[in-house]
């Protein structure tokens, strides 16, 4: 990994994280007429969300998307996109372009030729916020998932369906590919058990530690 910064608690850390991200995307706004933003779903990044949305940005040129998305319509309480679009796409940020990861189609595989067209604009990723499970998988990419030795090809396609064990419904998320071509990645984890997650996926194969295929790339953020 490029580095490691560890905070003495996950305040100060998500506040870190929203001012520097918003210093990437300003800078690169600076030069050039458009940025993208890439971040996780789940709980853990909802403070850096609330201190980004309010930096004084020209939000307009920026696409923000999802790293993945479980296949469930935004009314879902597991909805990633109605956190977003709750926590990020809200003030100043609420003027951002947003690349979906969701259609109402029975399944995601129905949609994704549509969802990477969306995307290409967007690509390569300027800056990639990602976090990591206990399990060490990031996005949507999951040990044993079900197309995940595909998803980790260098020729993978941007987004591909992704079902995994123990996970209640399909996933869309980004591939390999895709994360490790960020030009930024910064990763976010709490807790002494995640800590240790990170240490052994630097000696894993990306098989057993999907997290892996982003590592070399990032810059890890930690708080107890």
């Amino acid at each position: 990994m490029k580095d490691l910064i560890e905070y003495p608690d996950a305040d100060m850390m998500m506040l870190d994280l929203a001012n520097t991200i918003a210093g990437s995307l300003e800078m690169n706004l600076q030069t050039h007429e458009t940025a993208s933003l890439c971040v996780p779903g789940g709980t853990t990044p909802g403070p850096i969300f609330d201190s980004l949305c309010a930096a004084d940005l020209d939000w307009a040129r920026v696409t923000i998307m999802l790293s993945d998305e479980r296949w469930v319509p935004e009314s879902s309480p597991r909805s990633n996109t109605a956190l977003l679009m709750h926590r990020l796409c809200v003030g100043r940020a609420a003027a951002a372009k947003i690349a979906p990861l969701y259609m109402q189609t029975d399944t995601p595989e129905d949609a994704l030729g549509e969802l990477i067209e969306g995307l290409k604009p967007a690509l390569p990723i300027l800056v990639l916020l990602l976090g990591m499970g206990a399990d060490m998988h990031t996005a949507s990419l999951f040990p044993g998932a079900d197309q995940l030795d595909a998803a980790l090809r260098d020729d993978a396609p941007a987004l591909m369906a992704m079902r995994a064990p123990g996970a209640p419904e399909p996933r869309i998320t980004l591939t390999a590919p895709v994360l490790a071509g960020a030009m930024e990645t910064h990763m976010v984890i709490i807790g002494d058990e995640k800590r240790e997650a990170l240490e052994r996926a630097k000696h894993l194969s990306p098989q057993a530690a999907p997290v892996s295929v982003v590592l070399p790339n990032a810059t890890v953020h930690w708080a107890p």
